[in-house]
Parts: structure tokens; sequence; C-alpha cells
């Protein structure tokens, strides 16, 4: 099937057409043109700065109302796997007999593949989230968005065992070209409902509260084992949170399950 194009490039396209047609009329029209094209830019940019925003593709904010039906959350660990904290992580989801989405980086499974596996043997999710985490993945063009997601892919595969079938932009940062790309690709865009922060916080406390405020069936949360901020007394974020959060969730009656499982795609 071809890419569905949003309304927002529809737009884009038009008015890139209107411009060409402005300068036709009379040349000394351009600044009226440059004007359209510079605003129409900013608006693109705008929104590819805003990771929940939905103007430049699909992106999953939220579990299906199945899943909410059955009371379900999913939580999301980006940035790993790290051998220092992924399996304590691990261990504390044993713990509360829950199921997590981790979002790994290719580059870091290829390290460390025994960790990948681990993630998957242990009833988790392993998705991708790019090959090398590149901080100007936003700035690409389409063949390196391509060549970032591909290798990404071949890594996850070959580490734990099982293809993705999601992706998540390293810091949730995209731009026009990414959405067609993963459509060739097969794969599936998912932001987040809510998120802690946890990688510039160093209190638990305000993690935590900025991922329960309001915490209900559908949840998308979003915590890092890779890349995650301290507490004061060294510990890594993610470990001193996700406890009270599991323990927050299983007092609500809401039960923590994989992204494919939670959108009706498998485990």
């Amino acid at each position: 099937m071809r890419w569905p194009l949003p309304p927002l490039l529809q737009v884009t396209a038009a008015l890139h057409a209107c411009a060409a047609g402005l300068l036709c009329i009379g040349p000394r029209l351009w600044p009226q043109a440059l004007a359209m094209l510079i605003a129409n830019h900013l608006l693109l940019a705008f929104t590819g700065l805003w990771p929940r925003s939905t103007a430049l593709g699909d992106n999953i904010l939220r579990l299906p109302q199945p899943a909410i039906d059955r009371g379900e959350i999913a939580l999301t660990i980006d940035d790993g796997p790290d051998p220092e904290v992924t399996p304590r992580v691990l261990d504390l989801l044993d713990a509360a007999g829950a199921r997590a989405t981790f979002f790994c980086i290719g580059e870091r499974a290829r390290r460390h593949p025994e960790l990948a596996r681990e993630i998957v043997l242990r009833g988790h999710s392993v998705q991708n989230h790019s090959l090398v985490h590149r901080h100007h993945f936003s700035l690409l063009g389409p063949r390196a968005m391509r060549r970032e997601i591909i290798g990404a892919q071949e890594a996850l595969a070959r580490a734990s065992g099982h293809g993705p079938s999601l992706f998540r932009a390293p810091a949730g940062l995209r731009n026009p070209f990414l959405a067609p790309v993963l459509h060739q690709l097969g794969l599936r865009l998912v932001s987040w409902t809510r998120r802690g922060f946890d990688t510039r916080t160093r209190d638990p406390r305000k993690v935590l509260e900025r991922l329960v405020h309001g915490l209900a069936a559908g949840d998308i949360l979003l915590l890092h084992d890779g890349n995650a901020a301290r507490t004061i007394q060294g510990q890594p974020l993610v470990l001193a949170v996700l406890p009270q959060l599991l323990a927050v969730a299983q007092r609500q009656g809401l039960r923590c399950v994989t992204l494919p499982h939670g959108l009706g795609d498998g485990r």
C-alpha cells in the first residue's frame, strides 16, 4: 500500500505550488512566496519537535480500546541494553509479574546480545530505537534514516532472535521523512502517553509523580535503562522509581503488558 500523505503535508505541497505560481506571475512577488515557505517550514520543524504529534503521520500515543477494557498499560524502557542496569530492571519486573517493552539501541544490543536475548526469554519485547541513537536523527534525510533503522533492525533481530515491529525515534524527534520510511519497512511509530524525564531529574519522587499523575488504562509510560540520571545516592533513577510505579499500578488494578500484546500484534 502507498503511504497516505497526511493533511499537513498535503498543505505543504500546495503551498510550494502556490509559491512557484507567484514567482511565475511576477518575480517581484518573491518576498511573499519566501515568507509563505518560511512559515510553512517553521510549522513543520515545530511539529517534528513535538514527540506526541500525529501531524506528520501515524504515531501511537495510547493502547487501543480492547487493551483499555482489559485494564492494561504499557511500560516502555529506552536506550539499553545496559549491562549494569538492565538485569536489575528485569529482576524488578519479574518480582512484580510485569511485562515491558525495551526500545533498544542497535549498537548496544550488538555489544550485549546476551542481554537482548534475556529480555525476550523473560517474556518482554525488544523494539527498534535506531542504530546509534544520533542526537541529530531528526535532521537526517530519508536515506540516512533508512540506514539507521535497517541497521538497528538487523542488529536487534540477530541479538534477540525477534525482528522488531515498532520504532521510537531518538528523543521522540523526527521530520517529514520518517513516516514514509517506516511505512516502507513495515514499522509503526510509538511515542508515549506520559514520561518521567528520568534522564534529567535526580529526584525519583518527581519522576514517579509525573508517571502516576492521572495514570489510567491504556497509558504508555516511558523510563530509561540506558542514559538514566542517577539519584543523589548514585542509584539509576529507573531502579528507584520502578518498584513504586509497579506498586501503584497493581493497587489500581492495572496490568503491565508489552506493546505488541496491548496493540494486538502478539507477545
